[in-house]
């Protein structure tokens, strides 16, 4: 691979102990950062940018919720979120990278992957669903790979959230008793549940290989979900440099209502449970 010049990755081991950020002042900070993503999303589309954002991170981190903070108030055309499923029996013959490829931006685009080809130096790794080997190669092809799409003109942001045992196992037994969250537990978070010393042994050798300068690595506290959503939201914005762009201001015209009779056709209204 040749010298990679990396930056510094500070693993979060100690939780900082903040008091928990109240519903209201979360709400109001969220808001003011979405009108913020709501610029960024028209500078991006006005200027041609791609942008793509990575998001990594044990079982229960938070990378779903602080996801969907981020898109919430945002136009799903511009941003566009990947959660690939397993690879299937061809993709596994194909390059590594090949099913990624096709998700990448085009100008005028967010692409937000919801965990992505670090697959192979965490879960695959771990789970024994690769060799050693092919470990190894990934781990030296990917600092090529993000190479070759920075070069092409990507802006590559790559989050790590780190949470503690235990707070991830608070969160995994609360999917259990909640029937909205149940669909988040997989068979595999159950036989990955006793294996936190293995992920953390990959995700230190993860780090190794490819924080480098031109797709560094940043990783955030995840105790606290909204801190941590707010904390991303706010760096985020700080990586890509956007202006606001100039709006016209929109008037509603006066309409002519009542020229059209209402219709007599039967319609099935919902009912009105509520």
């Amino acid at each position: 691979m040749g010298n990679k010049k990396k930056t510094s990755v500070a693993v979060a081991v100690d939780v900082v102990k903040n008091a928990p950020l109240k519903t209201k002042e979360y709400e109001k900070e969220l808001r003011r950062l979405h009108v913020e993503l709501v610029k960024l999303q028209q500078w991006v589309v006005a200027k041609g940018l791609k942008v793509c954002i990575v998001f990594e991170g044990r079982d229960g981190a938070g990378k779903g919720g602080t996801i969907k903070a981020i898109t919430e108030r945002v136009s799903p055309r511009v941003f566009r979120v990947v959660a690939l499923p397993a690879p299937t029996e061809k993709e596994k013959t194909q390059l590594y990278f090949q099913r990624y490829v096709p998700h990448l931006p085009a100008a005028g685009e967010i692409v937000i992957f919801d965990r992505s080809w670090y697959n192979r130096a965490g879960v695959e790794r771990v789970m024994g669903f690769c060799t050693p080997e092919q470990v190894e190669k990934f781990l030296d092809g990917a600092p090529v790979m993000e190479k070759a799409m920075v070069d092409a003109g990507i802006i590559l942001l790559k989050y790590w959230l780190e949470v503690t045992p235990k707070e991830q196992e608070r969160r995994l037994r609360d999917r259990i008793n909640d029937g909205r969250k149940i669909w988040k537990l997989s068979p595999m978070d159950i036989k990955s549940f006793n294996l936190w010393d293995e992920y953390t042994l990959a995700r230190d050798a993860m780090f190794e290989a490819t924080d480098t300068a031109w797709a560094p690595w940043f990783v955030a506290r995840s105790e606290d979900k909204k801190r941590v959503r707010l904390n991303i939201i706010s760096h985020l914005l700080t990586q890509i440099p956007y202006k606001e762009i100039h709006v016209e201001k929109v008037d509603l015209p006066k309409r002519k209502i009542g020229k059209v009779k209402p219709t007599k056709y039967p319609f099935r209204y919902v009912e009105e449970r509520f």
